[in-house]
């Protein structure tokens, strides 16, 4: 019994997972590609959303993270218009 009990478990969980991944990934409706520079310096990022406009805008934040030291100057960055962008449907 404690097998069956242990494989009826592993499905179960199994199941919840794969179920928590396909509706993470239909949500995700659009992929952005930014390249920010900030005060000299350049970062990239991908980042995908529901919508193109939240894609940049997590892409922007995303690149914005390693070049903008602070709260301050992480806003800022975010806000700053990026050099490049590539955006597609997913």
């Amino acid at each position: 019994m404690p097998r069956r009990n242990l494989l009826i478990t592993l499905a179960v969980v199994a199941a919840f997972v794969a179920l928590l991944l396909v509706s993470t990934l239909r949500s995700q409706k659009a992929e952005c590609r930014v390249v920010v520079e900030f005060r000299g310096a350049r970062d990239s990022a991908v980042a995908s959303a529901a919508t193109e406009e939240e894609a940049e805008r997590q892409a922007r934040t995303s690149a914005c993270g390693p070049i903008a030291p602070g709260m301050d100057q992480s806003i800022a960055c975010t806000n700053t218009p990026p050099v490049r962008r590539s955006c597609r449907t997913l």
